[in-house]
């Protein structure tokens, strides 16, 4: 029997090569950090986050909820490895980063299929394999891939958010507290900072002229901002009430010392276990670093911060998967070749984890010469790479995980939360029914 090469340390190639393995498959897990590091990486530990520290919400009536649970029921290692260094974060999910990669890593490293190489790939293999080398590919394997694929790359722009280191955020102004109460703690998850109408508009006066890294010329040419990644700037820019409507909306926020809604809020998340960082909910940036400390100071509670990390902005790289991929993420014309991440277009960690689940499972199936799996549409895995693998190709963007994305039922159900419920259970049952059908164990969540 073949051997599988999966391409990439990520959330989906991690999770593709031990799926994989599980199936009695022996796997190479490439990974080419610390020979070669990323713009955006910081260590050269497998499944590294490098944007938020969180997953998403977790609460069953969400999507992503849904789509977490739908992980669970299938066995996700990254799902169990999120569980062990979960951080308080309100109804989100949320990890300590180091624990998270170091659970990830050592179950990797422990697996007896499983064979961890620290170097470059620069071509394609030609035995069977799952590419799962994130939005920062290598240039070269980035190029053997355009070559194969015949089609013209996409790009769009990632930024990430800065760390506060927490002892330096004054909390004789910011408070603690979830929005409706809803959270894991008594005092509350985030840390928020208000703003009265004053603040927010100088805020954003100093935000929006505030100067920014400088694009080369080429990568001017080809800027396509991702909607769900929009850096803080760039969304201020839109209309002075922007911000307000979006990551600084003030919705189920109540001051304790006025027991009012402040009129915008800026919330800063745990970012570890010993809740010594927090980053900056939603604040994405591309500001020149001197800038990003005098500006964002300017927030009430954080004018003496101390910063852990600067934000920066980095190109990330997506294939056109509409015209190359299958709903099995087999490569159109050449069945033994998979994809699996951020490289196919689906957008968030969870969905990550689900594509390298889904392609490790393939892939696996394929060499077991089993049926290869198509999911049903009505689960939220099924939906998102039916999306990234029928959406209109001309104008195709990642995509997140959405209820938007699953069939409508015959009958509208009016109330949204039955509605929520219905797609949840009805996502679950079918997912549950073909998994079994194809010899699956499935198993509870674990919420």
């Amino acid at each position: 029997m073949s051997v599988l090469h999966v391409i990439g340390g990520g959330l989906a190639g991690s999770e593709a090569a031990w799926q994989a393995a599980e199936q009695g498959i022996d796997t190479i897990l490439y990974e080419m950090r610390p020979q070669k590091n990323t713009p955006a990486h910081m260590t050269d530990r497998l499944g590294e986050l490098v944007c938020s520290n969180s997953l998403g919400s977790d609460l069953p009536d969400r999507a992503s909820g849904l789509l977490k649970n739908e992980l669970r029921h299938l066995n996700s290692l990254l799902m169990r490895a999120a569980e062990v260094a979960s951080v308080p974060a309100g109804g989100a999910l949320a990890v300590d980063r180091q624990k998270f990669a170091d659970e990830i890593e050592g179950a990797i490293l422990s697996h007896p299929r499983i064979t961890l190489i620290r170097e470059e790939v620069t071509r394609i293999p030609s035995d069977p394999t799952i590419i799962a080398s994130g939005p920062l590919t290598s240039p070269a394997l980035a190029a053997d891939i355009g070559r194969l694929a015949s089609e013209k790359y996409l790009y769009f722009y990632d930024a990430l958010t800065p760390l506060i280191i927490g002892d330096s955020i004054n909390m004789d102004i910011a408070f603690r507290a979830n929005r409706w109460g809803r959270g894991e703690t008594e005092d509350g998850d985030y840390v928020n900072c208000p703003m009265n109408k004053e603040e927010y508009d100088r805020f954003v006066a100093a935000l929006v002229s505030a100067e920014r890294i400088e694009l080369r010329d080429f990568e001017r040419e080809d800027l396509h901002f991702f909607e769900g990644c929009l850096p803080v700037e760039q969304i201020a820019s839109r209309g002075e009430k922007a911000l307000a409507f979006g990551p600084m909306r003030p919705v189920g926020i109540f001051d304790p010392r006025t027991g009012k809604r402040p009129y915008a809020v800026v919330q800063l998340r745990q970012d570890n276990l010993a809740g010594t960082l927090y980053n900056l909910v939603g604040f994405q940036t591309n500001l020149k670093w001197p800038e990003q400390e005098r500006v964002f100071r300017l927030i009430p509670g954080l004018e003496n911060a101390k910063f852990s990390r600067l934000g920066q902005m980095h190109r990330n790289t997506f294939i056109n998967s509409p015209m190359l991929l299958q709903p099995t993420l087999q490569f159109r014309t050449r069945p033994d070749l998979f994809f699996a991440g951020q490289i196919t277009g689906v957008e968030g960690y969870a969905g990550n984890i689900a594509t390298g689940l889904l392609a490790g499972i393939n892939a696996a199936n394929l060499l077991n010469r089993k049926p290869l799996w198509t999911l049903p549409i009505t689960s939220m895995i099924g939906a998102l790479c039916h999306y990234v693998t029928h959406a209109e190709s001309n104008h195709f963007q990642p995509m997140k995980a959405n209820f938007d994305l699953l069939p409508k039922f015959d009958e509208y159900i009016k109330d949204k939360q039955k509605r929520k419920m219905a797609y949840v259970n009805r996502a679950l049952h079918d997912l549950d029914h073909y998994a079994a059908e194809h010899g699956f164990a499935i198993l509870s969540p674990t919420n």
